[in-house]
């Protein structure tokens, strides 16, 4: 499989998420402004978010598709063509069991909304009672997408096996459309009420990313039987794994969610939204790279692995190391660097105004820090998962959430809304340390010769570029608050002249030569 092409792929289709989930908030801050009503959409939105991270697009894919290739491999080594029998036969098994359970789940996450929600955020600084109520309210109309998007990630783990890679990545999609097209037809004078709409169309956004799914598993020829649970023995170590996955998949949403609470809790109103909007643009490279390359390198290294080809899965991880620092140290240095005018550009009209810019910006510096970070992980962790270790991973993870928690309480009240963000980076930076050293130290990964000469004259590049940008910065800034066309004409520009420079750098640097792009674009195994 070509590993570049396989992320253009995902890459693109997660970009085109992402880009729509910014539009999303632009007009959400817009119709809602930065204070109460956007806080409380915020909380109540958080713990789907963090749901989706660790488990559709961590946990489960990271237990359940070496498994799945396992059993396919079995049925493949009878040579009487069964070998995706098998795997789906051990799929119904999993939904046997996961159903039941995530509608129990459901209704005790609907019944426990309120101490939920005050965990979330820590009852938003002592807010007025009626208030609260209303977030609560906000939160039991969510819940019941963590059904549903936990149903998408088994159907979407059977077609990320089958390498069809974009089904899964296109549903996302889906969501920021839903939430879009909710703004822009049923947006209400209140920020309040436009809140709750919101909060509907998170759940009917679930519905629609189920049927999706269940459409595409239709034509590519499965279809899942509901059978009575049934807990086997495959089963049982499906579970077992999961576990450890969720901790070690979704250390830095953990992170986030309590990154939220402790900004809910001690710092004025509005904070939330800084750090959920700067988040937003830090999740824009986030989603196109790490996401991308998490998906797509699990069940090729899997697949390797099976195979007894340990060489070309080491060859194959260097490789996504290295396109993950090509794509990933450009865009830190511009959100670090460009901040001000992008924040600008997406988010500074209607009720949101500069000083929620220039606040929204700090955070997003602060988080950006730790982008190389948030992406390496999820090019190391595979090496684990595909050798059906969880265990690991989340041991390093548990130490991770222990510094972020330690570096919150120390950093929030001198740094306001930009210490939360500068916690989680900084402990998922030593997640990735103990993740690489680990992998090193047991012969599961060195660092090839080619990576040893590209990945610093990367960085040089990348370091270059932002040089040049923060002299343009003053040239883009009175561009980026006038009319609509105009600030996404400017942003476009600020984006295309970054790449244009960061392009001329890598050249300039030797980090690439045109022969090695064309390489890239050929077929690896």
């Amino acid at each position: 499989m070509n590993l570049t092409k396989a992320l253009g792929s995902v890459g693109g289709l997660t970009l085109t998420s992402r880009v729509l989930g910014l539009v999303r908030d632009s007009l959400f801050f817009r119709f809602v402004g930065a204070g109460f009503a956007s806080d409380a959409f915020m909380i109540a939105f958080r713990l789907p978010n963090l749901f989706r991270a660790l488990f559709a697009e961590g946990a489960f894919s990271a237990a359940f598709i070496p498994m799945f290739n396992r059993k396919v491999a079995e049925g493949d080594k009878a040579k009487d063509g069964s070998g995706l029998a098998h795997g789906i036969a051990f799929a119904e098994d999993a939904l046997s069991i996961l159903l039941p359970v995530l509608i129990v789940m459901t209704a005790v996450m609907e019944v426990a909304a309120w101490p939920v929600t005050y965990t979330l955020s820590g009852g938003f600084n002592g807010v007025d009672p009626k208030q609260f109520d209303f977030a609560v309210q906000l939160a039991r109309l969510t819940f019941p997408y963590l059904l549903f998007i936990s149903l998408v990630s088994l159907l979407g783990g059977i077609l990320n096996s089958l390498h069809r890679f974009w089904v899964n990545a296109a549903a996302p999609i889906l969501l920021n459309a839903t939430l879009i097209a909710a703004l822009l037809f049923f947006h209400d004078d209140l920020p309040l009420m436009t809140a709750r709409n919101q909060a509907i169309a998170v759940t009917v956004s679930g519905a629609l990313q189920l049927l999706w799914l269940w459409y595409a598993c239709r034509r590519a020829g499965v279809t899942l039987r509901l059978k009575l649970p049934r807990l086997g023995p495959d089963v049982k170590r499906l579970m077992a794994l999961i576990g450890p996955a969720a901790a070690g998949a979704g250390a830095v949403q953990i992170n986030l969610v309590v990154s939220t609470a402790l900004a809910a809790r001690l710092l004025p109103s509005g904070s939330v939204s800084y750090i959920y909007a700067a988040d937003r643009l830090n999740q824009l490279p986030l989603g196109l790279i790490g996401i991308g390359l998490g998906t797509v390198l699990l069940p090729t290294i899997s697949r390797l692995l099976g195979r007894g080809e340990d060489a070309a899965a080491m060859t194959t991880q260097n490789r996504g190391m290295e396109l993950a620092l090509l794509l990933t140290l450009p865009a830190t240095v511009a959100l670090v660097v460009c901040g001000a005018p992008i924040a600008a550009a997406l988010f500074q009209h209607g009720k949101f105004d500069a000083t929620d810019t220039h606040f929204t910006a700090q955070a997003l510096a602060a988080f950006s820090i730790g982008l190389p970070s948030y992406i390496l992980v999820k090019v190391l962790t595979p090496g684990y998962y595909a050798r059906s270790d969880t265990k690991t991973p989340v041991r390093y993870a548990t130490i991770s959430m222990g510094v972020n928690l330690a570096l919150n309480l120390a950093l929030i009240v001198p740094l306001q809304h930009m210490g939360p963000p500068l916690a989680t980076a900084t402990a998922s930076t030593v997640n990735v340390a103990l993740l690489y050293r680990t992998l090193v130290k047991r012969g599961q990964f060195v660092v090839d010769a080619q990576l040893k000469r590209r990945a610093p004259r990367l960085l040089a590049a990348a370091l270059a570029m932002g040089a040049v940008m923060y002299f343009l910065n003053d040239l883009f800034q009175p561009y980026t608050t006038g009319a609509s066309l105009i600030r996404w004409a400017a942003m476009a520009v600020l984006v295309g002249t970054g790449a244009l420079v960061y392009a001329a750098a890598v050249f300039a640097t030797g980090a690439l030569k045109p022969r090695d792009i064309r390489q890239l674009l050929r077929s690896q195994s």
